[in-house]
């Protein structure tokens, strides 16, 4: 199996999109995650998975607090910005998009998506070329009930219709 025919048919399985954003010394940092999921009601965590090359991780293994956004289908533009590679700090990403910094972790955190939660690490789990990362969720920052979710489905951003 080539890693081709493997990134293809992962590609099927259809995921959300979120962007995951810590505060640096320096700056804010942020990307595009499509593989966060929830772990734990009791307590309440979840889990990101994250390139262990990316300055993301970096990062996210020095500074425990930080928040993820789950984007909406309205929000596919702002998705790609943070996808693309060179790309400019999260603040001048977001600087026409609504968005604030959350009270607990100082993250920036995208507003009018379908959801966005604060985070604290608790464990750190390499696995292959990623690092999964554990958080316990610290606050949900809000819900947004009645939007349609932004998904990654066969290497391409999609609604559900």
């Amino acid at each position: 199996m080539s890693p081709e025919e493997f990134t293809d048919a992962l590609s099927r399985f259809a995921t959300g999109v979120t962007i995951v954003s810590v505060r640096d010394d320096r700056d804010d940092v942020a990307s595009v995650a499509t593989s966060f999921a929830s772990v734990s009601l009791r307590p309440p965590l979840v889990m990101v998975s994250v390139d262990a090359d990316s300055y993301l991780d970096e990062v996210l293994g020095r500074r425990d607090l930080w928040a993820v956004s789950v984007l909406g289908y309205h929000q596919k533009q702002l998705a790609g910005r943070f996808a693309a590679s060179g790309r400019p700090s999260p603040r001048l990403l977001l600087q026409d998009t609504p968005h604030h910094r959350g009270p607990n972790t100082e993250a920036l955190i995208v507003e009018g998506g379908l959801t966005a939660l604060e985070c604290r690490t608790t464990e750190r789990v390499t696995a292959g070329d990623h690092t999964l990362v554990v958080a316990e969720v610290l606050a949900v920052a809000y819900v947004g009930f009645s939007r349609t979710p932004l998904l990654r489905y066969a290497h391409a951003y999609r609604n559900l219709g």
